[in-house]
């Protein structure tokens, strides 16, 4: 179960989960939870683990609908943090960035308002 290496934010429930714990047998989670990170691990890690049981455990909790949003999202979400890694970014850099080109472009326009 390797989605909490993923998660690297204080305070996160996620982040509570060291390599050896596994979010299964955690009080931390509903049991919808856990089958929707069953459904995270075998997107992002093994997609062979998305078996007859998985996905019987899946549309006991879930619609059509909601798997399919749940699993473009997971997609997304992971590609991102798989790519962010490759940029060898430490979290919260890339918002950090975005700020301060926000808060240099503003700082531009006020200037060419000016002159």
């Amino acid at each position: 179960m390797n989605t909490a290496q993923f998660v690297h934010v204080p305070g996160h429930r996620m982040a509570n989960l060291d390599s050896d714990q596994s979010y299964l047998a955690s009080d931390e989670f509903t049991h919808r939870e856990k089958i929707a990170l069953r459904y995270c691990d075998a997107i992002i890690d093994n997609p062979t683990d998305a078996d007859d049981e998985l996905w019987e455990l899946l549309h006991d909790e879930f619609t059509e609908p909601e798997l399919v949003e749940l699993g473009h999202y997971i997609g997304f979400i992971s590609g991102g943090q798989r790519w962010l890694i490759t940029l060898h970014t430490q979290h919260g850099e890339l918002a950090e960035f975005i700020e301060q080109e926000d808060a240099r472009r503003a700082a531009e326009q006020l200037d060419a308002s000016h002159a």
